[in-house]
């Protein structure tokens, strides 16, 4: 009597167990055909709008074309129209202060306006400008980011304070909550473009 039952307690954990391996298996092969769907559905919520722009001036300038597009989802989720509280305007949200350094240090005399920063082409071209001007200046990404969104006079103060950065030439903390969102938002984005695309 004795061995019968243990025979069938064995036999139920052998079952048991076949039971799980094949829940197992038959969820991995459900996410393994869910795969190409959730890639549809993100390409869908990260899209590379206004790509032509994009490649074109991130090969010019020689600004990581992933770091553009997530510099544009993040500040405008590519609207041409976009306004903020700032009056920062277009795609890629440059200030008119920002817009005339640019032009100014791009030596461009083509005649485009501020009041062309809605046009996708002009906005992609100078934010990226932007993007590599700063990039230059800075020699670093994070903080090129951050300048882009607090301004380099900010970020330069900020390298000149111990409590954020104690080697003076990269922030340790960056001081302004909004920036530091943005900047961890634009490269978590600039990730996914880069999975979703390269």
């Amino acid at each position: 009597m004795a061995r019968k039952k243990k025979r069938a307690g064995s036999a139920k954990r052998k079952s048991i167990f076949l039971w799980l391996v094949l829940v197992v298996v038959l969820v991995a092969a459900g996410f393994a055909a869910l795969q190409p769907a959730t890639e549809s559905v993100y390409r869908q919520l990260y899209p590379r709008t206004y790509r032509e722009y994009v490649e074109r001036y991130s090969r010019e300038y020689q600004v990581d074309r992933d770091l553009v597009y997530a510099v544009a989802k993040v500040e405008s989720n590519f609207d041409p129209n976009a306004v903020s509280h700032a009056d920062a305007r277009g795609v890629m949200q440059m200030t008119e202060d920002a817009f005339e350094w640019v032009q100014y240090r791009m030596g461009d005399e083509s005649g485009v306006s501020y009041e062309d920063i809605f046009d996708p082409e002009v906005s992609i071209q100078y934010g990226t400008y932007m993007l590599h001007l700063l990039l230059e200046e800075t020699g670093d990404e994070k903080l090129a980011i951050c300048s882009y969104h607090a301004g380099m006079g900010n970020v330069n103060s900020w390298l000149s304070q111990e409590e954020y950065s104690k080697d003076g030439k990269t922030l340790d903390k960056i001081p302004y909550s909004d920036t530091e969102w943005y900047y961890n938002k634009v490269s978590e984005t600039k990730k996914i473009y880069r999975k979703l695309y390269s």
